[in-house]
C-alpha cells in the first residue's frame, strides 16, 4: 500500500468523518436549545414587563385619586407635582397629556411642558402621541412607540402603558424600554454555547470511535513504517517541549534578570539612603541625594522595563466605542460615583488613532481619579477638541489645589502625575499643568497625523 494511501486510510478518512458528525450533533443541539429558550423567555419578559407597567400605573392614579374630586387648579397643580415626583429605576417616570396632545407633565424633558405633539411621528411614520391618547380612550392599556431614552439621548423602542383620568380630561401613562429583551437574547445565546460544551461528551464518544478506526487501519500497515512514524511524531513532540520551555524561560529571565534585579538594586539604594539621612555627618544628606538620585534612575529603568513588557495592552472601551464615547462613559461613571458635576464638550467626530487615543483616555483616568480622592471640587470641565495637526485635552476642576512643583518631586505622590506627563511628551505631545487656590487646570496637546 503506497504511503499516500495509507495516510489517506490512517488519518483524513476518520476525522473527516468525526467532524461531520460533531458538527450535525453541535448544530442540532445549540439550534434546538436556542429556540427553545427564546419561546420560553421571550414571551414570559414580555408578560412581567406588561405587569409591572400595569401595576405602575395603577398606583400612581391611585396617588392622586383624592385630587380628582377637586375641579379646581391647584388640586391639579399639586396631582402633577405628586406625579413628577413618582419614579422607578433610571428611565422610569410618568407623563400626562391633555386628550387634545398637549403635554401637562414631563420630567425627564421638561422643555416638552406646554407643546402640542398631536402631530408628532416616530421615524416609521407612526403617530406616536395619537396612538398614545387612542388606546387611553379606548379603556387604557399597551402601546409600543419610539421615544428617546434619558439616560443616554438614543431612540429607542418602548412598550408603554396609559389611561385616563376622566374628571380632567387626562391621559397619564409610563413606559419601560425594551432593550432588555436584547440582553435576554444574548444571554440565551450564552446558554447555547453552554449547551455546545455539553456535547463533548458526545465528541467524546465520536473520537474514541475515530481512533479505534485509526487503530484497526493501523493493524494493516508494515512496521516498519509505523516505527519511523511514531518516531517523527515523539521528535516533534519534543520539539514542541523544548519551545515552549524556551520562551518561558526567556520570559521569566527578562522578568528576573530586569525588573527583579532593579527593583532589588533601588530598594537597596533607598534602604542606604535612609541610614546616610539618620546619620549626624554634614555630608550624610548629599551623599543620600546621590544615592537617591541613583535610585530614581533605576525606577526609571525598572519603568522603561514594565512599559516595554505591557506594550501589547490597551483599553477595550476604545476599540468598542471609540474615543468620544469611551471618554463620555468613564465621566457618567466618575459623576455617578463621586456625585461632583461634570461638563463635558467634545466633538463626536474626533477620531485619535493608535497611541494617540490610548494616551488621552489614560490621561482623563488619572485625571477624574485624582481630582475624587484629593480635590475636593465640585464641578470639572472637559474639553476635548481638534486643532492644526493636533488633539487638546483640558481639564479645570474648582477643588482646593496643591502645590505641583513638591508633589511632584515627592517619590510617594507623584508617580501619577509624572506617568501622565512621560504618557504625553513619549508621543511628542505637550502636557501642562497649574493649581492655585482656585483649582486645578491639567492640559494636553497631541500631535495628530
Amino acid at each position: 500500500m503506497q504511503l499516500r494511501l495509507k495516510f489517506v486510510l490512517l488519518a483524513i478518512v476518520p476525522l473527516l468523518l468525526a467532524i461531520a458528525a460533531v458538527a450535525a450533533v453541535v448544530k442540532l443541539q445549540s439550534q434546538a436549545l436556542t429556540d427553545a429558550e427564546h419561546a420560553i423567555v421571550e414571551p414570559a419578559l414580555m408578560d412581567s414587563r406588561r405587569h409591572e407597567l400595569q401595576n405602575y400605573v395603577t398606583l400612581a392614579l391611585a396617588s392622586i385619586a383624592h385630587l380628582t374630586a377637586r375641579d379646581e387648579p391647584a388640586a391639579r397643580d399639586e396631582a402633577l407635582r405628586v406625579l413628577r415626583q413618582l419614579e422607578f429605576g433610571n428611565d422610569g417616570y410618568f407623563f400626562v397629556y391633555d386628550l387634545s396632545g398637549q403635554v401637562l407633565m414631563h420630567p425627564r424633558q421638561p422643555d416638552l411642558v406646554g407643546q402640542n405633539l398631536w402631530e408628532l411621528r416616530d421615524p416609521q411614520g407612526r403617530p406616536t402621541i395619537q396612538n398614545l391618547l387612542s388606546r387611553a380612550r379606548d379603556g387604557g392599556g399597551f402601546v409600543d412607540f419610539i421615544w428617546q431614552r434619558p439616560s443616554t439621548g438614543r431612540i429607542e423602542n418602548k412598550l408603554g402603558y396609559v389611561a385616563t383620568v376622566p374628571q380632567w380630561g387626562w391621559m397619564v401613562g409610563t413606559g419601560l424600554y425594551t432593550d432588555d429583551i436584547v440582553a435576554a437574547r444574548e444571554r440565551i445565546d450564552r446558554q447555547a454555547r453552554v449547551a455546545i460544551r455539553n456535547t463533548m461528551g458526545v465528541i467524546a464518544g465520536i473520537a474514541v470511535v475515530a481512533t479505534l478506526l485509526v487503530a484497526l487501519a493501523g493493524l494493516a500497515l508494515n512496521v516498519s513504517d509505523r516505527r519511523d512514524a511514531e518516531l517523527k511524531m515523539r521528535e516533534l513532540a519534543r520539539q514542541v517541549v523544548r519551545s515552549q520551555e524556551n520562551e518561558r524561560a526567556r520570559v521569566a529571565g527578562e522578568l528576573h534578570d530586569g525588573v527583579s534585579q532593579s527593583l532589588v538594586s533601588v530598594k537597596f539604594l533607598l534602604e542606604s539612603a535612609q541610614a546616610r539621612l539618620e546619620q549626624p555627618a554634614a555630608d550624610a544628606l548629599d551623599s543620600a541625594r546621590r544615592t537617591l538620585a541613583r535610585g530614581v534612575a533605576g525606577v526609571e529603568e525598572v519603568l522603561g522595563d514594565v512599559r516595554r513588557i505591557s506594550h501589547g495592552l490597551r483599553p477595550t472601551m476604545l476599540d468598542t466605542l471609540g474615543l468620544v464615547p469611551a471618554m463620555k462613559q468613564v465621566v457618567d461613571e466618575f459623576a455617578q460615583r463621586s456625585g461632583v458635576v461634570v461638563d463635558m464638550q467634545a466633538g463626536a467626530d474626533i477620531v485619535a488613532p493608535g497611541d494617540a487615543g490610548t494616551a488621552l483616555f489614560r490621561l482623563l483616568q488619572e485625571a477624574l481619579n485624582n481630582i475624587e480622592r484629593h480635590a475636593r471640587a465640585s464641578r470639572v470641565e472637559l474639553r476635548l477638541g481638534r486643532e492644526p495637526g493636533a488633539i487638546a485635552l483640558s481639564i479645570r476642576d474648582d477643588g482646593r489645589g496643591f502645590d505641583v512643583e513638591a508633589v511632584s518631586a515627592s517619590p510617594q505622590r507623584g508617580l501619577g502625575l509624572s506617568s501622565m506627563r512621560e504618557r504625553v511628551e513619549a508621543l511628542g505631545g505637550r502636557f501642562d499643568l497649574s493649581s492655585g487656590g482656585s483649582g486645578t487646570l491639567l492640559s494636553a496637546r497631541l500631535p495628530v497625523a
